[in-house]
């Protein structure tokens, strides 16, 4: 990739935590920045949010449900660029540099919760994606059948969304494993992180964050410098590593935020 300029690109990027990456991308890394996004007139408004700040972001179309859309982007990202240097995956490829994926404390809160026998499923350093699945599957039917409480699921509001964080950590560390594991050469960084409380529409008017300072903790991540060789594979909150296990101490915002 040395003839090609570097690239970053930011999934799901035309509004909140998404866009304020981007932004601070723009500003702080040192090359081509692609914004992405479902809907395309959504996202091109969202590019020329930034234009008008002086900003020059990229936008590329992406339904990261449908293999058309992403080998597309696969595509493009290839022909432009020879491959892609740091991904930050805010929407819920061949690369050499950072790969963030977005996820949730709630996803701690969750594994907190979980009886002892999934705990130690989902903190087990050998756990693997077919493993990953099935337990998911579970979860999905035991929430249908309306039994997920008796079967040691978390009794919590937004159970879906914390279970699907918790799967979002797990399947990180995996992809960090595998990376460690089989492309170790090419020094990849992949961790899972959380924004905090952040004022989106899913976060509400009274979080503590604003869109900016929800971006800090992803855009850090995204930009480790060439030489480090960590976080890797690790749960990030403000800059810090937290430990994936179900007695950490969690944060004191999350009482505030009330959906324990």
């Amino acid at each position: 990739m040395s003839s090609y300029s570097r690239v970053a690109l930011v999934t799901g990027a035309n509004r909140g935590i998404g866009l304020a990456i981007v932004r601070s991308l723009c500003q702080q890394f040192s090359g081509d920045v692609v914004l992405t996004a479902l809907d395309a007139a959504q996202g091109h408004v969202a590019v020329q949010k930034l234009q008008a700040e002086g900003l020059g972001p990229r936008f590329h179309l992406l339904d990261i449900c449908n293999p058309q859309s992403i080998r597309a982007l696969r595509d493009f990202l290839l022909k432009e660029y020879g491959g892609l240097n740091v991904l930050v995956n805010n929407a819920g490829i061949t690369l050499k540099g950072r790969v963030v994926n977005l996820s949730s404390t709630m996803s701690l809160v969750a594994l907190k919760c979980c009886c002892p026998e999934l705990q130690h499923k989902f903190t087990n350093e050998t756990i693997t994606e077919e493993e990953l699945v099935g337990l998911m599957n579970k979860f999905m039917e035991d929430t249908k059948n309306g039994v997920h409480v008796k079967e040691g699921w978390p009794s919590m509001k937004l159970v879906p969304y914390a279970v699907s964080k918790v799967s979002l950590t797990v399947l990180s560390r995996i992809q960090a494993r595998k990376l460690s594991e089989q492309r170790k050469g090419d020094k990849i960084l992949l961790n899972s992180c959380c924004p905090g409380w952040v004022r989106t529409d899913m976060g509400g008017p009274e979080a503590l964050k604003s869109p900016e300072e929800g971006a800090e903790t992803p855009v850090y991540l995204a930009l480790l410098p060439s030489k480090a060789e960590g976080p890797h594979g690790e749960f990030v909150l403000e800059k810090k590593v937290v430990q994936w296990e179900p007695g950490v101490e969690l944060p004191a915002w999350l009482q505030l935020y009330g959906e324990l």
